[in-house]
């Protein structure tokens, strides 16, 4: 098992992917301890000289100007904890929530946070036991941060709320610690408001986000290319002289994979000289590496922000090298939601354009000579055609997810925080609406194979080869109609993961 070390510079975006995904061990570096300990020792003098400090000796939000005596402060912790941790819903995924707890300890780490070494490793414990906090979906606004979230993780160190169990099932957190040998947390002064103020929810998600649609735009350069080879389409639009004047990167990317797979294909080939083919392809076909470019664009710009985010002191308030405690509002996860609702625009229309391609590979007027709805034997059979209403609908509901959140501020906390990012309701919709492109271009991958199938005995190209065999292994040759949900949901699997990706790599280089 790999091992992250949490250093006081921070992590890298890898090192997320490492723990929430492939369950990789987590330490802090000795460094990372000494920071945290000389950070910690600023907050316990403000202590003992009685300053008035937010979330140190006054209470929180809309409480701010309300003194706590000093003997209640660790007491305001706890309450804290126990009073945030109001979410509903159901669990959010296992890889959230450990992508969350090792934001937080990143956070920490940074030394900005005054809070002792054994808070930051008890968030490791927690990680390198496998404890997941139970953390509903709903409670966070994003600002600040993601304080509900956070808190229902928090609580699990005092050893108090819900973990989830092996089982799926919601079982006590002190039980959870018990089998563990761990000790449940008592927190001192500004511990419990560290544990819980701050991104680490929605940049988690948008991490893991962009680790995903990276994958999938390119498995929808390999959809695509299949399609458009299982429609006679040509490759000529896709040639890198005609994307050198329009000189966006992704449109470059994108275009050059669909060329590199769509060559020494006899299916191309049998009309490449026919002067009765069609001068311009539709749109669905022609204009793709320009949609799925310009979502490869803003996935770089997801992207640069997720990596400044990364870099982030996002805590509030901070605690400064020369003594100072200042209120900031890096909290605020305007950045993240911004970035993961354009990024969810970008996805969607990507979904859109595929389910275009699956529409006209279905329809005979359209397809050029291949049978209604892929089937040889059509109107006893349906062939695929309830798989592209499936697709339609997917499609419709991305439309509506692609909507902003981050639009939609509502006033909290007797308006003291009268502005909200809604950035973790944006970094969710986005999970959603790539989770649903798995979808649609599963059903575009069947299509196309199921187009290049019908094209015997002409052969495909190499790329289209490889995906001819995958597919086949479970769903076969286009005959009588079967069960195909099983088949579907068998194509999500080859469009999530790598290994059609690799087969097809394999026999035409790498793809971008």
């Amino acid at each position: 098992m790999s091992t992250v070390t949490v250093l006081p510079t921070g992590i890298a975006a890898l090192d997320v992917l490492a723990v929430a995904r492939a369950g990789a061990h987590v330490e802090l570096a000795p460094a990372t301890v000494d920071v945290l300990a000389a950070s910690r020792s600023i907050v316990d003098r403000i202590e003992q000289d009685g300053r008035p400090v937010y979330g140190v000796s006054t209470g929180f939000g809309a409480l701010a100007t309300t003194f706590i005596a000093p003997e209640r402060r660790a007491e305001l912790q706890h309450a804290l904890i126990r009073s945030h941790a109001a979410g509903l819903g159901a669990p959010m995924d296992r890889e959230v929530v450990r992508a969350m707890l090792l934001l937080r300890v990143r956070s920490l780490a940074l030394g900005h946070s005054g809070v002792r070494p054994a808070v930051a490793q008890g968030l490791v414990d927690l990680l390198n036991h496998d404890i997941t906090p139970w953390v509903p979906e709903h409670g966070s606004l994003g600002a600040s941060g993601d304080l509900a979230p956070l808190a229902h993780c928090a609580l699990v160190l005092l050893g108090e709320g819900w973990v989830v169990g092996k089982d799926a099932t919601r079982q006590p957190a002190a039980e959870a610690l018990q089998r563990a040998g761990l000790v449940p947390l008592a927190l001192a002064a500004k511990e419990g408001l560290a544990l819980i103020n701050g991104t680490d929810g929605m940049l988690g998600m948008l991490l893991l986000a962009i680790a995903d649609a990276a994958h999938l735009f390119t498995m929808a350069d390999l959809t695509a290319a299949l399609a458009i080879e299982a429609m006679l389409g040509s490759d000529r639009p896709f040639q890198p002289e005609l994307h050198t004047i329009r000189p966006h990167p992704g449109q470059a990317a994108s275009a050059a994979n669909i060329y590199a797979l769509l060559q020494d294909s006899a299916i191309m080939a049998s009309h490449r000289d026919d002067l009765t083919h069609a001068v311009q392809d539709a749109y669905s076909m022609r204009c793709a590496p320009q949609v799925a470019g310009a979502a490869r664009d803003t996935l770089g710009f997801a992207a640069e922000v997720a990596a400044r985010e990364l870099a982030s002191i996002v805590d509030n308030p901070v605690v400064l090298p020369d003594g100072r405690v200042e209120s900031t509002g890096n909290f605020h996860g305007a950045p993240l939601g911004f970035a993961a609702d354009f990024l969810a625009i970008a996805a969607a229309e990507v979904g859109s354009i595929a389910e275009r391609r699956i529409d006209r590979l279905l329809d005979m007027s359209r397809s050029r000579d291949l049978p209604p709805f892929l089937t040889p034997d059509a109107g006893v059979n349906s062939g695929l055609m309830i798989a592209q209403y499936t697709a339609a609908a997917i499609v419709a509901e991305n439309r509506r997810l692609a909507s902003p959140a981050s639009v939609d501020s509502l006033p909290t906390s007797g308006m003291q925080e009268d502005h909200v990012s809604m950035g973790w309701a944006a970094a969710g919709k986005l999970r959603t609406v790539l989770d649903n492109l798995v979808s649609v271009l599963a059903v575009e991958l069947l299509a196309a194979v199921r187009g290049l199938q019908l094209r015997g005995p002409l052969s495909p190209s190499p790329a289209g080869q490889a995906a001819v065999d995958a597919v086949a292994a479970f769903a076969g040759e286009p005959g009588p109609d079967i069960f195909l949900t099983p088949v579907l949901e068998a194509a999500r699997g080859l469009v999530a993961g790598s290994a059609l990706r690799a087969r097809v790599e394999a026999v035409v280089g790498p793809l971008a």
